[in-house]
């Protein structure tokens, strides 16, 4: 979805106050005043500081999530060889937690060389 305003609006609006102050700051524009657009000014930044910490906060429990994923996964891959240890690598018990039975493995074959010109 495309935005209907430019990405720098935040700049351009610091900007056109500043200028708008020194041009006359009691100067408006029907119901627009300085007063109206520092508050947008104020409002937009007090927002954009909360998306930042809830940003920081949103990569801080994906790294937590990655991490615990990462445990798990360890674990997984620890019983899987134990049990192919335990029970051998065609056995029903090593199928039973995920791995692939020594017979159902397919055998590699190469592929061929294309030819030279």
């Amino acid at each position: 979805m495309s935005k209907s305003y430019p990405s720098n609006v935040a700049v351009q609006a610091n900007s056109v106050l500043e200028a708008w102050k020194q041009i006359d700051p009691v100067l408006k524009f029907g119901t627009l005043d300085v007063a109206a657009l520092k508050a947008d000014i104020d409002q937009g930044k007090a927002l954009q500081t909360e998306i930042d910490a809830l940003d920081a906060q949103y990569t801080a429990l994906r790294n937590q999530r990655d991490a615990l994923l990462g445990q798990t996964w360890d674990k997984i891959k620890r019983v899987r060889a134990s049990v192919k240890g335990l029970y051998g690598d065609d056995a029903s018990e090593y199928e039973m937690v995920g791995g692939t039975r020594k017979s159902e493995r397919k055998t590699p074959t190469r592929k061929a060389k294309p030819a030279a010109e």
